[in-house]
Formats: structure tokens, C-alpha cells, sequence
């Protein structure tokens, strides 16, 4: 019989742990899929990982992991399909926004033999319009470089084993999972379910928290950024060149005048624009010397079966 391994990333979750593993063993016991739960908890500050051992103790079916510290979702997530047991995984949110009843349509569709299920969002939850407009943007142009369309997409996904082998084979430090997916290939289906409210708290993600995730995914994924660098340049060129001839131009004539204003104005653009340029080229030497280093991309500090075994050792 497949067993579906279900992946619950969880920072600071401690209001949503217990009803995370209750509403996810009751919609998928009721489908009757084998399953098993892992929680993996991101160095969190409050009882998270706690009540994770707590649900272990209840239900056999639940395993939870936790980081020595907070190592960020990508990690928790490919720390989740690393420890995974299934045959096939299942990658969700501990705040209920993901709706478990579409994960049996996930599995009927990979028992059909689709290999990568995507969810598909029809609606973006009660996110702020800036949020919205700025996710449009950056997926705009990780779509671009992936070659697909990623507008609705998210980390709700369901995996075949084949698909979680071939990703945890990566060596890459960080990673973006949700476009590592479509990167993969492999047969694909897609599922369209509307993003719930959470079911307790507040998110975790800061405006700020998100921009440096997004430019982080960007950069990791696509050296778009960098051909941006060749077309500033570029662009300051081919202005550089009409400005030289209108000048030549008025200088032959005799009405050239002072221009010391436009002076001020060519050197703050030109400067402005090699500032920029070099903290694009900074940032991807400051991920090449990330990546050189070879440091893991996570530590775990404690497992359930550890806890377990301890306890009945003494």
C-alpha cells in the first residue's frame, strides 16, 4: 500500500499545530490513504515542536523534526523531503490557508500517473493589495526564466518519489521549491483551490521579510539581474551618444552654453547606475561565496523517534 508523506513547515505555530494535525488526519483517514505526517519546525520560539511531540505521542502517524535554529521555509521544506518515508510527498502550510480536502484529488491524480500535482491558486486569500501586486511582479519574471506560467502557483504541491529523489539529489545551498518543481519537468497536473483564512495567528512575513525572500529566489534562480546590469549600460551609451553629438552639434553652430546643471545630473545617473550595477554583482559573488563555502542548508537538532526512544529508555 503507498504511504503519502504530508510536509508541515512550522515557525512560531504553536496555536496551529494541534489543529493542523487533527484536520489532516481526518481528511485523509476518511479518503483512506496511508499517510503520515511530518512537522518540521524551524527553530521556533515558542512550544511548536513541543506540542509536535505531544501529537507524535497521540498519533503513530505523526513525526515531526526540529532545526537547531531558524533556517528559513525553503530549508524546512527540503528538509521535509528529505526525511520523508512516502511514496509520494506532499508539501502544505501549518496555517490552514492550503484546504487539506484538495489533497485526495492530488493523489487520484497521481495514481493516474502524474508525477508533480501543482496547486493552483483561483484567489489570493485576504493578502494586502501591495503584497498581491508585488508577487505578480516577481512571478513575472521567475515565469520568465523558468519558461512557465507561475502567477497562481505556491508550495502546495503533491511529488512523486522519483520527483523527491530527483530534488534532493541538488547540491545547491539555497533553493526555491517552487520553481525547482517546474524546473523538473516530469508529468504534470494541476489543482485549483481557494486560499482559506488562517486558522489562528498572523503571518509571519513582514514586508521586508518578503522582498529579501524575493530577491533572494530571483537571484538563485535567474541572471536576470545581471543582463539587466549589460542594458543599463547599454542604454547609457546610446545616451551618452545623442547627448555627444547634440553637444558637437551646438559647439560647430556657436550656441553651445554652460551646461554645469547637466553635468551635476549626467554624473549622479552615471553614478547612480554603477552603484547599482555593482550591488547586483555584489550580491551574486556574495551567493557564489555562500555556495563555495559548502555549509548544509539546515541542522537538526531533534527528532520525535529520538524523544520516543528516550523516554523509553528511561
Amino acid at each position: 500500500m503507498s504511504l503519502l508523506s504530508v510536509i508541515i513547515p512550522a515557525y512560531n505555530e504553536e496555536k496551529n499545530i494541534v489543529l493542523a494535525a487533527a484536520r489532516l488526519s481526518e481528511v485523509l483517514s476518511s479518503a483512506g490513504i496511508t499517510y503520515e505526517l511530518l512537522f518540521v519546525d524551524d527553530g521556533s520560539r515558542d512550544r511548536t515542536y513541543a506540542l509536535i511531540c505531544e501529537e507524535a505521542q497521540k498519533n503513530p502517524c505523526v513525526r515531526g523534526v526540529s532545526f537547531s535554529r531558524n533556517f528559513g521555509k525553503e530549508a524546512a521544506i527540503f528538509a521535509g523531503l528529505r526525511e520523508a518515508k512516502g511514496d509520494a510527498c506532499v508539501v502544505t502550510d501549518c496555517d490552514m490557508q492550503f484546504p487539506p480536502e484538495v489533497i485526495p484529488q492530488m493523489v487520484d491524480l497521481w495514481k493516474q500517473g502524474y508525477e508533480v500535482v501543482e496547486g493552483k491558486k483561483t484567489t489570493r486569500g485576504t493578502e494586502r493589495a501591495s503584497h498581491g501586486a508585488f508577487a505578480r511582479l516577481f512571478y513575472s519574471l521567475i515565469g520568465h526564466a523558468v519558461g512557465m506560467d507561475m502567477q497562481s502557483s505556491s508550495d502546495f504541491k503533491l511529488l512523486d518519489r522519483k520527483v523527491v529523489d530527483a530534488l534532493n539529489t541538488l547540491t545547491e545551498r539555497d533553493t526555491f521549491f517552487r520553481a525547482l518543481s517546474f524546473w523538473a519537468g516530469f508529468r504534470t497536473a494541476t489543482v485549483e483551490f481557494e486560499v482559506l483564512d488562517r486558522a489562528n495567528g498572523q503571518s509571519k512575513w513582514s514586508f521586508r521579510g518578503l522582498l529579501k525572500y524575493a530577491v533572494n529566489n530571483l537571484t538563485s534562480f535567474t541572471t536576470a539581474p545581471l543582463r539587466l546590469v549589460t542594458l543599463i549600460g547599454m542604454l547609457l551609451m546610446v545616451g551618452t551618444l545623442v547627448l555627444g553629438v547634440h553637444t558637437l552639434v551646438r559647439y560647430f553652430t556657436g550656441t553651445a552654453v554652460e551646461g554645469f546643471t547637466t553635468v551635476i545630473l549626467l554624473l549622479l545617473l552615471i553614478g547612480g547606475s554603477i552603484m547599482i550595477s555593482l550591488g547586483i554583482i555584489g550580491h551574486y559573488v556574495a551567493r557564489i561565496y555562500d555556495e563555495v563555502k559548502n555549509r548544509p542548508r539546515y541542522l537538526i537538532s531533534h527528532r520525535t523517534e529520538e524523544e520516543d526512544s528516550h523516554a523509553s529508555d528511561t
